[in-house]
């Protein structure tokens, strides 16, 4: 079991000096992060397979696995998110609005970091740096609790990253980690509303419940991905086929990958059959209602169920429908407020789609898997929000500040 209240207390002293640093010493401090990972390599792709090794051993789920292994393309993913977030225009200090008033009184607001941010995740090592990117660019301290099948890798990642912090000059306890894998730990550091700001869950529903409801501090919720593109009757039929093939194959157990295909009536007939024979050649098995049946003969019926699945593997939900209205309406009923998108070649459809889809992200003519936050020059983000408060959609650096009023005068008097 860990000390979590001193991990916390430590955490607290090293946001107040964070909330002083200069952004280049942040920037430097992520940049040396990269290097020091580069370095260790190899250390850290063996403690890897040794996760790996002992979740195959416990049998967990092949979709698990996936999100656990840092691969090649894993590793570059988590230097390039680290260097991309020292490149980042430092969040904090920012002018948000400002004013002189009549009376001579100037007033501004101006972006502070929040303080504290705690990361409790599942699985996948890279949200150990992009954590703390995120939050060290945003002058903000964090404490991370993986979950017990990565502690190997995240040991070599927190060890390599604080001495990367330490090099640049700053508070090492700016990244905290709880080397333990007592479930209790998460138990007392959800009580730590002393010391920490903000909670970030990272995993599936059953871990977001537990954390929001089992503390008063506030949490940033990431719930389910239940993703849907509209195929509208005047869509570019190439180009909506490799769209929506990338949407649903190019990672199938990350949250924003498709989920739902609603395909508009007047379409079906030519868009299906293509959309078919690309999905069978990435083994995607599809579930239809009656009318995709009728269209894609021998196809498994879609359930009741299958419109609220949140798969996370090689499986759709595809439904026929007349219009933009329905299309519209099946998202405000089965979606989950996380990412949707349109296919059209239509102005006046793609502004109906934008502005009654009410998700986090609305994509027009664009995959699904673009909403992450990197793609849209983000850098590293901790999770997807698919809440309204506070932040809303990628959580990157500018989502993990507040803002403070400042007032100066001269003898002003009210």
């Amino acid at each position: 079991m860990a000390d979590i209240p001193s991990i916390a207390r430590q955490a607290r002293s090293a946001a107040r000096m964070l909330a002083a640093s200069e952004g280049t010493a942040r920037a430097k401090a992520l940049a040396l992060m990269a290097d020091k990972l580069a370095e260790c390599k190899d250390e850290l792709l063996e403690a890897n397979r040794q996760d790996l090794e002992f979740a195959i051993q416990n049998g967990t789920p092949v979709a698990f696995q996936k999100r656990l292994e840092i691969t090649e393309k894993v590793f570059a993913y988590m230097l390039r998110r680290l260097n991309e977030a020292s490149a980042l225009p430092d969040p904090v200090g920012q002018v948000l609005e400002g004013r002189r008033m009549p009376n001579g009184l100037k007033v501004s607001r101006v972006s502070v970091p929040l303080g504290v941010v705690a990361i409790i995740y599942e699985a996948r090592p890279n949200v150990t740096t992009d954590a703390a990117a995120v939050a060290l660019k945003s002058a903000n301290a964090v404490i991370l609790k993986g979950g017990s099948e990565s502690i190997r890798s995240n040991r070599v990642l927190v060890k390599a990253m604080r001495s990367a912090i330490a090099d640049a000059g700053l508070p090492v306890d700016a990244v905290q980690f709880v080397d333990s894998t007592d479930r209790q730990d998460v138990a007392t550091l959800l009580q730590q509303s002393e010391f920490v700001d903000v909670i970030i869950p990272r995993g599936g529903k059953s871990l977001i419940k537990a954390v929001s409801e089992n503390t008063k501090i506030p949490v940033i919720k990431h719930y389910d991905g239940i993703c849907h593109h509209y195929v509208a009757e005047d869509a570019d039929i190439e180009m909506a086929v490799k769209v929506v093939l990338n949407s649903k194959t190019e990672r199938v157990e990350v949250c924003n990958a498709l989920e739902t295909l609603l395909v508009d009536a007047k379409i079906a007939g030519d868009f299906l059959p293509m959309m078919a024979a690309a999905f069978r050649e990435k083994g995607v098995e599809i579930r239809g209602c009656e009318r995709t049946c009728v269209i894609l003969p021998g196809i498994k019926a879609a359930c009741a169920e299958d419109w609220d699945a949140e798969y996370l593997a090689p499986i759709i939900a595809v439904r026929v429908v007349d219009g933009i209205q329905e299309a519209i309406d099946h998202i405000a009923l089965h979606g989950s407020g996380h990412t949707d998108g349109i296919l059209t070649s239509s102005l006046r459809l793609s502004r109906e789609f934008v502005a009654k889809v009410d998700s986090a992200s609305v994509l027009v003519n664009a995959s699904t898997r673009l909403s992450g936050g990197g793609d849209y020059g983000m850098g590293a983000v901790v999770g997807i929000s698919t809440d309204k408060l506070h932040a809303r959609g990628p959580v990157g650096p500018a989502e993990l500040c507040s803002y403070k009023w400042i007032a100066e005068g001269d003898g002003h008097l009210r």
